[in-house]
């Protein structure tokens, strides 16, 4: 059972505590936080619960607060044993550091209050602990052991150190926000009911620690499974100072130089004014090139020393980004420009302010970046958000609104990863000789893995038993049955030890000419985008890709034509579909009230007050959406009204346009369904072009073709069915099976002490793909296809979009062809031009669409300029 806990007033949660340990605690806090108000009595009395609050909230110490009494307890009467009654868990090792002086020091100062018999012990053990260290373990382990999901899983195999964690009385999860979105999440999940099943003397009391995440109910039942957990929901304590800023005033004609000036003169502006400030990006080479810019102009205006600024992202290297984190922490630092990689809760000390460069593309993200700004629970947080556009200020400026009222995008937790039940199974021979029966009933316990079918487990099952018959291509059993169940081959325990874990192994791809002219690297990620016919820019030259074969890339030269893939756009977050839908709406709403009449000062005046925008970003808003409530005749696309645009390009190619905001990953499933449909209907190639707000569906040549009854024609329920064979022939499947092929034991990493290779094993992959193509039902294909489609695309929603569609609840207008494209369209197109080599031709696609727009709507006879002239500056 799911329940909210019952905070108490400070001295009833002193009244808990020991004595001396109530008074260090009133010294050196004051008072309890409302999260350490209701969690200390929870966990003091043995439930599980899960703790959702900002960073500065005093989460850890709501965890620890109660172990740590019950630790110096044991200590003070000489009880505390030689085993481990605490397992930290996180996904970070730079995180795990970081806990060990957060609990070492407490530690010191409570130990210099009170004469103890013993020692209470903090210990880390990562895949960075020395042998040594781990061997030091086994004689005195830690009281604490702080560690990683894929330590604990190797701990709990390990014949001996498992010994030392039997009576765990608690297991603290931390960013679990982090581990649930995840397949990391799954085995973490899966290896708990493991120990709680096979190992454990008594289970022990799990506590989630969380940054802002919905639904919380779920992500409650993903830490405990099916049993009972109370939540600590104290996601929105910190107030929040958070605007939107447009960097100019007229996002349209300003030139990219106005606008880049813009953006920089108010991040430049915005340092000044404040002590600490850190600026995220949405991609590494934003956080390289923006850094660097700041540094130019802190150095060329002589503002401050330009070492105070650093960059932060996950390219650099480890110890180049504890020195930015020790710099950041200790005050040595005035500016640090990020990727995403410094949201985790990594303790990065005092933050004046956070600048968001363009959307976060979820409200969770937005929290969990403003959250970084006023490190306590009682100081603001204060965010300020830089757009770039007039679709991100509309984005951006919803997120903030949606922030404001508290409405978070839900985490996707990935369902039945059958890579992950492979590591897992293995794993539970390794620690007993566990029944088939009585595995699967264990398994789904975990909420990862609570609706695994009979068959599905059986499969992988009958994979590790070597039942599929892949000896000839060196995949061998791992698994034989025993006496009473399942027993490890030999060589099991060390394939394991040296192979287990579920974090891919990405790689730099070579990229060669026909002429077989190397011309540079591509990152794994980027590769896997690609189809043939694809343009990219590499090194400053475009090219066109060809195909892949094995670990290299084929591509031709490509000089003079645009690029159809931005070189960013494979690490780009995609919107969320609850937010996508919130900005839908907002959409459908002003154009409702266009219809009715309402005059443009009271449309504005309504657009700033509701989104706590100024005047002239609402007028930007208000004229966007009027423009294309003129172009389209009034077809604005909503929620609940799906507009496709035909448009016939210079090139005399026909676009299917699709404003459709429900998401991006949705968006990528349903796309390449209809573009499936269309090319099977007109024997045609269909070339797809996603985006946050919609995609465009490209052939050819001028063919007539009714779209809106082809979408209609399609059935949702045959959905998954169609994009499994779809996916069977992109890039994506070669990639994606090589990374569940290494996460099932089938190719391996490492084996009798030695190290395969990326390039080897990708070859090795694609030989044994063909080789299973033809098995029905072959687990690692199957958990290939899943995982494409329901964690990278988001096939369910697709699916559900497709029904509302057939059925009606969707209405689908049909505007064209036109030789102009309407405005909300611009920057679904503008994806071409999106590279950091073309910003200023993006720029100036815009502009010179915006003026065709005004030319096409002057010719229908509306003046588009004089509609705004009701709009007083």
């Amino acid at each position: 059972m799911i329940s909210q806990a019952v905070p108490l007033d400070d001295e009833q949660v002193f009244g808990l505590l020991r004595p001396y340990v109530a008074q260090w605690f009133k010294q050196k806090y004051g008072s309890f936080t409302p999260p350490q108000k209701a969690s200390v009595p929870t966990i003091k009395a043995g439930e599980n619960v899960l703790i959702s609050s900002p960073t500065g909230s005093g989460k850890t110490m709501a965890a620890f607060i109660g172990i740590l009494d019950s630790l110096l307890e044991l200590a003070e009467r000489n009880e505390l044993e030689d085993k481990v009654y605490a397992v930290y868990i996180s996904p970070l090792r730079a995180l795990n550091n970081d806990m060990h002086k957060n609990l070492f020091i407490p530690l010191e100062e409570l130990k210099a209050r009170v004469k103890l018999s013993q020692e209470v012990r903090v210990g880390v053990r990562t895949s960075d602990t020395s042998p040594y260290e781990k061997q030091k373990m086994l004689k005195k382990p830690p009281h604490i052991l702080i560690t990683t999901p894929e330590s604990f899983a190797i701990s709990l195999v390990s014949p001996k150190f498992s010994q030392r964690l039997k009576d765990v009385k608690w297991i603290v999860v931390d960013e679990i926000h982090e581990l649930a979105g995840s397949k990391r999440g799954a085995y973490l999940s899966s290896f708990l009911e493991l120990f709680d099943s096979f190992l454990s003397n008594k289970p022990p009391v799990r506590i989630g620690l969380s940054a802002t995440i919905s639904p919380l109910e779920e992500v409650a039942k993903f830490l405990v499974g099916d049993r009972s957990c109370k939540i600590v929901d104290a996601r929105f304590l910190k107030s929040m100072d958070l605007k939107v800023i447009t960097p100019v005033r007229d996002l349209i004609h300003s030139s990219e130089e106005d606008v880049n000036r813009g953006i920089y003169r108010t991040i430049i502006e915005e340092i000044k004014k404040h002590r600490t400030t850190l600026v995220f990006t949405n991609t590494r080479s934003a956080a390289e090139r923006v850094s660097y810019k700041i540094r130019k102009i802190v150095e060329d205006e002589k503002l401050f020393d330009a070492d105070l600024i650093g960059a932060h992202h996950s390219s650099l290297s480890r110890d180049v980004r504890l020195e930015i984190e020790n710099k950041l922490k200790s005050g040595e630092l005035k500016v640090v420009v990020s990727s995403t990689s410094l949201e985790l809760g990594i303790d990065i000390g005092y933050i004046d302010v956070v600048l968001l460069l363009s959307s976060p593309k979820s409200v969770s993200r937005l929290l969990q970046r403003i959250g970084r700004a006023g490190h306590h629970i009682r100081q603001v947080s204060k965010g300020r958000v830089i757009v770039v556009d007039r679709d991100d200020l509309l984005e951006c400026s919803v997120l903030t609104k949606l922030a404001r009222e508290k409405k978070i995008d839900n985490v996707h937790i990935p369902k039945k990863p059958l890579d992950v039940l492979v590591q897992v199974i293995l794993a539970s021979s390794l620690m007993t000789e566990p029944s088939i029966d009585e595995l699967y009933s264990v398994i789904r316990r975990s909420y990862t893995f609570s609706e695994l079918t009979r068959d599905e487990f059986d499969s992988v099952v009958n994979y590790l038993l070597g039942k599929y018959g892949l000896d000839s291509k060196n995949v061998y059993p791992k698994l034989r049955l025993g006496d009473k169940g399942l027993r490890p081959k030999r060589g099991a325990r060390m394939i394991f030890y040296m192979n287990s874990g579920t974090i891919p192994e990405e790689s730099l791809i070579p990229v060669f000419t026909e002429g077989k002219r190397y011309v540079g690297n591509l990152e794994e990620e980027f590769v896997e985008i690609l189809s043939p016919g694809d343009i990219f820019i590499l090194g400053g030259k475009t090219y066109e890709f060809i195909t892949s074969k094995g670990n290299r890339v084929l591509v031709k030269s490509a000089e003079g034509q645009r690029p159809t893939v931005p070189s960013w756009f494979s690490e780009m977050l995609p919107l969320a579909i609850e937010s996508a839908m919130e900005i839908s709406s907002f959409r459908g709403k002003i154009a409702t009230m266009i219809k009715e009449g309402m005059s443009g000062d009271d449309i504005v005046r309504y657009i700033e007050d509701t989104l706590d925008i100024s005047k002239s970003a609402a007028r930007s808003i208000y004229t966007y959406i009027l423009e294309e409530y003129y172009f389209t005749d009034q077809k604005v696309p909503d929620d609940r009204n799906l507009l496709i645009e035909i448009f016939d390009d210079e090139e005399n190619r026909r676009n299917f346009i699709f404003h459709a905001l429900f998401g991006r990953r949705a968006l990528d499933a349903l796309s390449r369904a209809v573009a499936w449909k269309i090319g099977r209907d007109l024997n045609m190639d269909v070339r797809t072009s996603i985006t946050d707000n919609g995609f465009v569906l490209t052939i050819g040549e001028k063919v007539d073709y009714d779209i809106e009854k082809a979408l209609k024609e399609m059935e949702p329920s045959k959905l998954y069915e169609i994009l499994s064979d779809v996916v069977l022939r992109t890039e994506m499947v070669k990639r994606r099976f090589r990374h569940t092929a290494e996460r099932s034991l089938m190719l391996l990493k490492r084996y009798k002490g030695r190290e395969t290779s990326v390039d080897r094993r990708q070859i090795n992959s694609e030989v044994l793909m063909n080789v299973v193509r033809d098995m029905p039902g072959f687990p690692v294909l199957t958990e290939t296809l899943r995982e494409i489609l329901e964690d990278y695309m988001d096939i369910r929603n697709a699916m559900i979009i497709l029904d509302k569609i057939v059925n009606g609840h969707i209405k689908v207008q049909v505007i064209g062809p036109n030789n102009v494209p309407s405005p909300f369209a611009h920057h679904i197109l503008a994806k071409e031009y999106s590279d950091v080599v073309l910003a200023s031709d993006k720029r100036e696609f815009l502009r010179k669409m915006h003026d065709k727009v005004l030319q096409f709507l002057k010719e229908k006879g509306i003046n588009a300029d004089l509609s705004y002239t009701n709009v007083s500056n």
